[in-house]
């Protein structure tokens, strides 16, 4: 299976500069709008279809994040003229920001920090930690489970969008955004959301959705309605990746919910002398109510089929490996 996996993860490379090649070829010889956006058709077309190359659900889904949301909607601001890519970049820089989950650091804002590579080794610890737990997971409470799976979510996420960063930083030399921000401080939802978690979703849904809803409609509540309403949708595409099972819309209440009580937080906070929660117990309260919903919108469409148990399955493999790797290692080194 390994193989295969690496045979489609080439085919999908090349797919991928093939078509993000045609991309920046296309923007630099067609004005932006309509005729730009037309000649985007056949990559916006293709990208979403590329992730079912692979068997794995993490290289699916992972793929599929990378591919057929963020991609999209970069090629989306692009037709209309907008960043992060320009035609102008050479072709590598454009398809390391295209085809991966990376930002540019903006000159105004303080020099981004990457996940460190101690912070690193503590994270993969925690995360091993966890895939260990999981041979006791019938005997474990189910809400303890579901702590697991929050806490390896965020774990996996931020290792995986900090590798792809790291690569990018590496190979081109690029300063660059971070993708997270300590989420687990967060103080409201919109902190949460909006400053915090899995950045590059914000970094897309501002330009693309928020904020011509915004000039639209002349409201910043009918924006941030949008943003999560559009974001509930795609994690609806995100789990077809993972599950291969037809949407059940529990992800885009989920995050159609979360819209509303940051609008309700918005709209609390207008108003200077109402009370606020000390930081402390504002933090706790935020945390638990991501947690809790998740518990009832966001892991059921995953869990119902199945699919944590194949990617705890696909977890232990992995660290099975690195730890036969690891041994491996160590015995050569010792050899004579």
């Amino acid at each position: 299976m390994a193989g295969g996996e690496q045979r489609s993860l080439v085919a999908v490379g090349a797919a991928v500069t093939a078509a993000m090649w045609y991309a920046r070829f296309a923007a630099r010889r067609v004005r932006p709008g309509l005729p730009r956006l037309a000649a985007f058709l056949p990559v916006c077309a293709i990208l979403p279809v590329l992730p079912f190359a692979f068997r794995a659900i993490h290289t699916r889904g992972i793929s599929g994040f990378f591919l057929a949301w963020l991609a999209e909607f970069k090629l989306l601001l692009l037709a209309c003229g907008q960043g992060p890519l320009d035609p102008s970049l050479p072709l590598p820089a454009f398809i390391a920001i295209a085809a991966f989950p990376v930002r540019r650091r903006d000159p105004k804002n303080a020099p981004g920090s990457g996940l460190g590579l101690l912070t690193s080794a503590v994270y993969v610890a925690l995360l091993a930690a966890i895939v260990s737990l999981y041979q006791h997971k019938e005997r474990m409470n189910p809400y303890v489970l579901l702590v697991l799976y929050s806490v390896h979510v965020y774990l996996a996420l931020e290792l995986v969008l900090a590798s792809a960063a790291a690569a990018v930083r590496a190979v081109m030399g690029m300063d660059l955004e971070p993708q997270f921000d300590r989420p687990y401080l967060s103080a409201n939802l919109r902190d949460f959301w909006g400053r915090r978690w899995n950045l590059s979703v914000p970094a897309v849904l501002r330009p693309c959705v928020s904020r011509p809803v915004r000039a639209r409609v002349g409201a910043a509540s009918a924006g941030v309605l949008a943003a999560f309403l559009v974001s509930g949708l795609m994690h609806e595409l995100m789990f077809y990746y993972i599950t291969l099972q037809p949407p059940t819309g529990e992800a885009t209440a989920f995050f159609t919910l979360h819209g509303m009580c940051t609008v309700a937080e918005g709209w609390w906070a207008k108003h200077k002398g109402w009370p606020r929660p000390p930081g402390a117990v504002a933090t706790t309260l935020t945390l638990a109510f991501v947690l809790a919903t998740g518990f009832w919108l966001f892991f059921p469409p995953i869990t119902r089929p199945g699919a944590d148990k194949v990617v705890i399955a696909e977890c232990e493999a992995m660290v099975a490996f690195v730890r036969d790797a690891g041994s491996w290692l160590a015995a050569s080194v010792r050899s004579p």
